[in-house]
């Protein structure tokens, strides 16, 4: 819109196009609601109080405030396209949302950031991008692709693209490795996002100094509040995986509230379905007590002015008209989303809009080497460093035991509880595959297999035999990606990932019902995990203690370095 026509807008000199009547307006500035008029000229905001306008809806005193950002997530982790995770989070109330594609980079490198970018346009939810700045997270597996900050500068300009993602490198930050430093410096005066659990005193400090502007891993507390006294945002928590806005939420006072706000980081299709989004860490921090306002603020202006979205963020004249209408401040129901000025959800339900997503196309990311690709171990001594997973957490425990030998190899022993597990490279088909032992996902037959395997992504799986282990990687390669659950040579239950090996084509309702059916699947042949897939698609990230499988070897996290798999004998 001109300039002179936002101000004559605003003056009441022409007539609005909507106006909003009747509504308690949540004022994220003033900290004040109070009864009032918004009016609404094309995609902006142009007053407050008393217009004309061609339409008026009278909102019967119900709330008004911002739409809600999401400061960090990766929609990988939903398994949903862009355009059907919109579906999902604008009826809550979510009108914009900040990614890092860390995931998919990972897989496609350039190509996969290029299509988040692309799947993205003509959605009612604004997606903007962090650039990925640890891609691959490190040297000890084989990702699809390697951005350096050369890659990653160029796309700086995209309108889109915000700043840094995640810096998870923060030893590199701190001993000043020079492609590290390359990346933050490429970034300019864009916000950078820090990825530093537990970090402190002067490392803390240089890893501040750096430029790093934000951290999500706060666990406790202390933690948040040393980060917070050095300039830091604290972005609170709230994921399928990790919950950390009890624990974090007394910390937050009037006096710092406004350098906090709310993040989702991964968010999965039953939470999505049966919880909502970022309503969802509103109602729940209100409940433990704290103020609405504040909470409002922490989901609208505290990531717009952080992330420099100066359009978003407040209900003020010459703001984009995203906005969110709400019962009260007890059952916090999301009744009418409008974005820029158009309704776009309603009593929960999105309204088809009237460009729909262009599809995009991707090419296949399963380049297996099956001649490399044998499940059988050798034996070379009776002890084996077996990864031990620990229920409802990503690390691990590393345990020596004796291995059940059989004509010389090394088999699994559903007896006591020890699978094999293997990682298999399916990126550059090299060939590449680790094998190991895992203890803690009680299968007492069958196999499963998964595309999603952090942070590199390659195929993993656990089984009991050698065949249905082979039959579930082989259905891997056939779905384009996904996962599956095998037994006797015959699929129980899959879910395809046809796209970057990670996210499904599908409606989420679809995708979270082959969910389902794949943990029945798993419990059906003994497995004791309540999120089989989850654990696993952990068990070959190298950064997280104690003991990992990649597709290179089995690693000694807390030693940063490669280990055989069998002990010497005593």
């Amino acid at each position: 819109m001109e300039l002179s026509k936002l101000i004559k807008y605003a003056r009441g000199e022409e007539e609005a196009d909507l106006l909003l009547k009747n509504v308690r307006l949540v004022n994220v500035l003033s900290g004040e609601i109070y009864l009032t008029n918004v009016a609404i000229a094309r995609t902006r905001i142009v007053g407050i109080g008393e217009y004309r306008a061609k339409e008026e809806i009278d909102l019967d005193g119900y709330y008004l405030c911002p739409g809600f950002i999401d400061g960090h997530v990766h929609i990988e982790s939903s398994m949903l396209t862009i355009p059907e995770f919109a579906k999902a989070v604008v009826p809550h109330g979510t009108t914009a949302v900040v990614i890092d594609p860390h995931e998919i980079a990972n897989v496609l490198g350039l190509d996969g950031i290029r299509y988040m970018l692309e799947s993205s346009k003509y959605n009612p939810l604004s997606v903007y991008v962090m650039l990925p700045s640890c891609v691959p997270s490190t040297d000890m597996e084989t990702s699809g692709s390697r951005l350096a900050s050369y890659d990653l500068a160029p796309l700086f300009s995209d309108p889109w693209v915000l700043g840094l993602a995640e810096v998870m490198n923060y030893p590199g930050v701190i001993f000043g490795n020079s492609e590290v430093l390359a990346k933050i410096a490429s970034a300019g005066d864009n916000p950078i996002d820090g990825h530093a659990p537990g970090l402190s005193g002067r490392d803390l400090a240089a890893y501040v100094a750096a430029g790093v502007g934000s951290d999500h891993e706060c666990t406790t507390i202390e933690e948040a509040r040393e980060k917070l006294r050095l300039g830091m945002y604290v972005m609170i928590r709230e994921g399928s995986t990790a919950h950390n806005l009890r624990d974090l939420l007394p910390l937050v006072t009037p006096e710092n509230s406004r350098r906090m706000m709310f993040v989702t980081d991964d968010w999965h299709p039953a939470d999505l379905m049966d919880k909502g989004h970022i309503d969802h860490l509103i109602r729940l921090a209100i409940d433990q007590g704290l103020e609405p306002i504040i909470a409002i603020q922490m989901a609208t202006i505290n990531p717009a002015e952080y992330f420099g979205l100066k359009e978003l963020g407040a209900i003020v004249p010459g703001r984009r008209a995203d906005l969110v209408l709400f019962d009260d401040f007890k059952n916090f129901r999301i009744l009418k989303v409008w974005r820029g000025g158009k309704l776009v959800a309603e009593d929960g339900k999105i309204i088809p809009w009237e460009r729909p997503p262009r599809p995009v196309t991707l090419r296949s990311s399963m380049n297996v080497n099956w001649d490399g690709v044998d499940f059988r171990i050798p034996a070379q001594s009776s002890r084996i460093r077996v990864i031990q997973v620990v229920p409802g957490q990503i690390v691990t425990r590393k345990l020596v035991t004796e291995a059940k030998i059989v004509d010389g190899y090394a088999v699994a022993d559903v007896e006591r509880d020890i699978l094999k597990i293997a990682v298999i490279e399916r990126h550059m088909a090299s060939g590449n595959m680790g094998k190991g032992f895992v203890q803690g996902f009680g299968l007492k037959k069958g196999a499963l297999a998964s595309s999603v395997a952090h942070d590199s992504h390659n195929i993993v799986v656990v089984g009991a035999t050698d065949d249905d282990m082979m039959k579930a990687v082989r259905e891997i390669e056939a779905m384009k990606g996904g996962l599956v659950a095998v037994a006797d040579g015959k699929v129980l239950a899959r879910l395809a990932l046809p796209i970057a090996g990670l996210m499904s084509e599908k409606p989420i309702n679809e995708v979270r019902e082959e969910l389902e059916e794949l943990t029945e699947a798993a419990k059906a042949l003994g497995c004791t995990l309540k999120e089989p897939f989850m654990a696993m698609s952990f068990l070959a990230l190298p950064v997280i203690p104690e003991l990992k499988l990649t597709d290179k070897g089995l690693v000694d996290v807390t030693q940063f370095k490669f280990v055989p798999l069998f002990e010497p004998e005593r």
